[in-house]
């Protein structure tokens, strides 16, 4: 597994406990639609998901870099994250 695959499972489980979803209840594939697919993340879940985030990987996430467009895939999360890693 590559660097980004490894990432988009420590993704999928990053997001999975900060649900409290059980371990396996997403696929860790870069086409698992997240926005509007899981009731589950809404705007508390999300803000939540974030600071884990940054505390995971030591990044800082601006409040403007943040819509919509992140959270459609976790593939698009894994990519947002990707990009602000050292």
């Amino acid at each position: 597994m590559n660097d980004q695959g490894k990432l988009l499972v420590e993704v999928c489980g990053l997001l999975t406990s900060t649900m409290g979803l059980p371990a396996g209840a997403l696929e860790a594939s870069p086409d698992t639609p997240l926005l509007g697919a899981l009731p589950e993340l809404d705007s508390v879940s999300v803000m939540s998901f974030l600071i884990n985030l940054e505390e995971q990987y030591g990044i800082v996430i601006a409040d403007d870099e943040v819509d919509a467009g992140v959270f459609q895939t976790l593939g698009s999360v894994t990519e947002f994250v990707s990009a602000r890693l050292p």
